[in-house]
């Protein structure tokens, strides 16, 4: 504000030391300002010194301006360094209000997402179906443009056709009259009305005397035709009739025909699987009729094999058969099929052996599951004393933990009456207030 006082004194007036005798009296109660005031802390108005150094420093001398530049200076350096450290101090503030904000919003911390990535999300969501809406809106709009620019080409197309149409009727009607068509004098109303009285029919103008015998003549013809039409007709229907009876009689034909070979290669089939049949009966006869032989000859062979193998030597018991021609105490072994009475006698031995050392076993066995179930008896008899005796001794702690508990909390009650006697400023909700109050 001084220096816009100052400029607008220095454009009114050509000397400076006159201007400042114009604002003097407007800047004597100027309050200080923010340079003012950390440079001259004890002094809360603005005097004519203090104004003339502030923003008049060209009026003094040489020295005094060195000294005013320097202190300029150092107050430029000290005013940089503290907005530095305000900056400083005011991004600390925001970080720490911001970090309250995320500590102390319930929402964000029990939710335990990212918030802000979501609301720019489904900002960017409103935002991309504005974009769809506007451009359906564009599209919408196209459409219509061309909807009404086609029906405009439809009305258009319509008019023109139109008045194609009646052009051409206009032409038809001016340039191609119906008396100008080559073959007009054929059905042409007028034609006898334009002759000349000399080509005319003798009688009145307009008459025709033959008129009745013409008639007549063609009632005549029409009658003959008619006959006619009539004859051929009844003759179409006559043949027509003849040769549906001809198509009827040869299908009737046809189908007898096709009967009778239907009948012939059914006989034909049949005749071919009674053959079959026969033939088959016939071989199959024969087959068993076979097989009962080779089955009695092969009965016959095995009876006559098994009666040589029991009247031979190979299955003989004779003991005879089997001594050495050598000697008593040799045999012979492709004969041999006994034993001998000490080979018997051993064999016996070693069974009755085998017989007593089975025996013998078994005992042991049995005394072996005796003593087994001797000592599980006494093993679960243990158990159940053992058992007996846990329970006993957990009975009786549980008893003295009972007693212990009860001792504690009658012990706790007259702690708490003891604390409840001594402690009587009890913290309210005032007192809890004063913590989580920051983030740190």
């Amino acid at each position: 504000m001084v220096d816009s006082l100052l400029a607008i004194c220095q454009s009114a007036f050509l000397n400076e030391f006159k201007a400042l005798e114009c604002i003097q009296h407007v800047i004597t109660t100027f309050p200080l300002g923010y340079e003012q005031q950390h440079r001259y802390p004890n002094v809360r108005y603005l005097s004519n010194d203090v104004f003339a150094e502030c923003i008049c420093p060209w009026s003094f001398d040489s020295h005094h301006s060195e000294t005013v530049r320097e202190d300029r200076k150092m107050y430029n350096a000290e005013l940089l360094s503290g907005r530095i450290a305000a900056a400083s101090l005011e991004r600390r503030r925001n970080r720490e209000m911001q970090r309250q904000d995320r500590i102390f919003n319930a929402k964000v911390r029990t939710i335990g997402i990212d918030k802000e990535a979501l609301d720019s999300q489904v900002n960017e969501r409103k935002k991309k179906e504005q974009a769809e809406a506007e451009s359906h809106k564009a599209y919408a709009a196209d459409a219509l443009r061309n909807d009404k620019a086609a029906c405009l080409l439809d009305q258009r197309q319509l008019k023109d056709e139109r008045l194609l149409q009646g052009a051409i009727e206009d032409f038809r009607l001016n340039f191609q009259p119906r008396w100008s068509r080559r073959e007009y004098d054929l059905s042409n109303p007028d034609k006898i009305r334009n002759q000349e009285g000399i080509q005319m029919l003798p009688g009145l103008v307009g008459e025709d005397p033959d008129s009745q015998g013409r008639l007549k003549n063609q009632q005549e013809q029409l009658r003959e035709w008619s006959v006619q039409q009539r004859h051929e007709l009844a003759t179409a229907r006559h043949q027509q009739r003849q040769e549906e009876q001809q198509y009827d009689q040869d299908r009737v034909d046809l189908d007898n025909k096709a009967l009778q070979l239907q009948k012939i290669e059914e006989e034909r089939r049949r005749a071919i699987a009674l053959a079959t049949k026969n033939f088959n009966l016939t071989k199959a006869a024969e087959n068993a009729e076979k097989r009962w032989k080779e089955w009695q000859q092969q009965e016959e062979d095995n009876r006559t094999d098994i009666l040589n193998q029991l009247q031979g030597d190979l299955l003989s018991e004779s003991q005879e058969q089997g001594i050495s021609v050598l000697g008593l105490s040799r045999l012979r072994p492709d004969s041999y099929k006994g034993l001998t009475d000490e080979q018997l006698q051993h064999i016996i031995d070693c069974q009755q052996q085998q017989i007593e050392e089975n025996r013998r076993i078994q005992a042991e066995q049995q005394q072996q599951e005796l003593q087994q179930d001797l000592f599980r008896v006494a093993s679960a008899r243990t158990a159940l004393l053992l058992e007996r005796r846990q329970a006993r001794i957990n009975k009786q702690l549980r008893r003295t933990l009972d007693n212990t508990n009860a001792q504690l909390a009658e012990a706790h009650q007259e702690q708490k009456k003891y604390l409840e006697k001594v402690y009587t400023n009890i913290p309210d909700d005032s007192y809890f207030s004063q913590f989580n109050t920051s983030s740190r």
